[in-house]
């Protein structure tokens, strides 16, 4: 371990001399990634120049306690060493966490789609309230969250939403929450009382950077069409909405939302390049599934990963088998013990996957 945090040092260095360097501040793009890269590295060097203070402690304790013949003084060094051990491993533990390998992903911005599953009438409710649940859980961790389109359900809810999210650490704390959960209640449109169960689907994207998806005019076929739904005056009267199809991989993106064609393309364009950031980024996952397997961070979506069960206020994650029972608080937006604890089983996967000893 110490080799690899003295070739991090040797980085830190370099980075703090190149964002000394005036020349640095002409490239904004190059400036940005690496005020990135320092603040992730003097989070590490703090701990490490913590850590080895604390092993020079230790060895001079050790050297007093062998050589020296004062028997208050090696008394002294006794109590210094009981005091310094634990210390020790509280600073190891930490660093192996801080040199788990980072998802570049992680610091990106979001674009949260939910999709009513199976359970019909239902399911578009349960879907408005996994919209709302996500919209407490922003205002509440100081992330920006924009609705961007949405088909509303014929007895309320969504049929599917797309939503912006913007904040640190964006992607890396929401990722789990990509798949499908099930919710388990008696609908208010049952008359006997009988429990349903229902489903929808949740995917979170990372939001591609300009250079991470460069998309080709001729690779995209534009189409406009009326606004359906309310809008006021310009809907079924003007060609507002926009349709993208993107030629090589079929995919498709349609946004209404706006009044403004031109607010609707550039809203389809933001949402193509994530879906097909997303392709290529679930393509890298699963040529890499073979070196690294993690159950948690696969982000399939096609995975029953969560359980909301109404009638014993229970929520159960079935990915690392975590049962809670404060529904009534999570769907008001406290998702963070359940993301806490996705993340440490995460990281423990991922240390065990790693070098880090």
């Amino acid at each position: 371990m110490i080799d690899k945090l003295q070739e991090i040092e040797r980085r830190y260095i370099t980075v703090k001399e190149q964002l000394a360097d005036p020349n640095t501040f002409a490239d904004m793009d190059k400036t940005t990634k690496l005020s990135k890269e320092f603040k992730e590295l003097d989070q590490i060097m703090n701990a490490f120049y913590k850590y080895r203070h604390i092993l020079a402690g230790i060895e001079g304790a050790k050297e007093i306690i062998t050589y020296e013949s004062d028997a208050e003084l090696k008394e002294m060094a006794k109590e210094e060493l009981a005091e310094l051990l634990p210390k020790q491993e509280v600073l190891e533990a930490e660093l192996k966490q801080l040199l788990i390998p980072k998802d570049p992903e992680d610091r990106k911005n979001v674009i949260l789609e939910i999709r009513a599953g199976t359970g019909g009438d239902e399911a578009s409710i349960f879907a408005g309230d996994l919209l709302r649940m996500y919209q407490r859980f922003c205002e509440k961790n100081n992330f920006k969250f924009e609705i961007t389109d949405f088909h509303e359900g014929t007895v309320g809810g969504y049929k599917e939403i797309s939503v912006s999210i913007a904040g640190t650490d964006c992607y890396g704390t929401l990722k789990f929450e990509s798949g499908v959960h099930r919710v388990q209640r008696v609908p208010d449109t049952e008359t006997q009382g009988r429990v349903h169960t229902s489903a929808a689907t949740v995917a979170v994207l990372p939001e591609p950077e300009e250079f991470d998806i460069v998309l080709n005019d001729n690779d995209i076929k534009k189409e406009t069409f009326c606004s359906q739904g309310a809008g006021g005056q310009s809907v079924n009267t003007t060609y507002s909405a926009v349709r993208l199809t993107h030629i090589p991989t079929g995919v498709v993106v349609s946004m209404q939302n706006e009044r403004s064609q031109i607010k609707n393309y550039e809203l389809a364009i933001k949402i193509l390049k994530a879906r097909l950031y997303d392709l290529e980024n679930a393509k890298r996952q699963s040529e890499q599934a073979a070196m690294r397997k993690s159950m948690v961070s696969t982000g399939d979506r096609s995975a029953k990963i969560r359980t909301y069960n109404y009638p014993q206020s229970r929520v159960t994650d079935h990915r690392i088998g975590l049962t809670l029972y404060n529904l009534p608080a999570i769907m008001d937006g406290d998702l963070l013990p359940i993301i806490e604890a996705l993340r440490m089983h995460e990281n423990a996967e991922k240390l065990q996957a790693s070098d880090v000893v």
